[in-house]
């Protein structure tokens, strides 16, 4: 599985705004989740499927959203999916992008630049 890490820095807004698209159902959220709670070994459809409570088609609908988004990697055996994990650099980068700037034009807040992440 392919591991690409975007920068924050070169995280232009039209990108981060497609990722939060593709997290923009609760179905798909809750893949996302159940994947990471899995780890970084992911899971079996089938598992994934029992865990987030989304089976069929529609499971495979919404991974390959969250694929394309690049919030989750996929292994394929011939033609089918065998097993999902999220793509924790994407997810952490998209969460960096949120907070990167963190109170930047808070006057007196850099003095307490932990306050919000701790």
């Amino acid at each position: 599985m392919k591991h690409d890490c975007l920068q924050t820095e070169d995280f232009p807004l039209e990108i981060a705004a497609s990722k939060f698209a593709a997290l923009g159902s609760e179905q798909r959220l809750s893949v996302l989740r159940a994947l990471v709670r899995s780890g970084p070994g992911g899971l079996s459809i089938g598992a994934l499927g029992d865990r987030a409570g989304v089976t069929g088609s529609t499971l495979t609908h919404h991974l390959r959203i969250l694929t394309q988004a690049g919030l989750v990697r996929q292994e394929k055996q011939g033609r089918s999916i065998i097993c999902a994990a999220a793509a924790y650099e994407e997810v952490q980068a998209l969460c960096d992008f949120l907070l990167t700037e963190c109170c930047a034009e808070c006057p007196g807040c850099n003095e307490h630049e932990d306050h919000h992440h701790g």
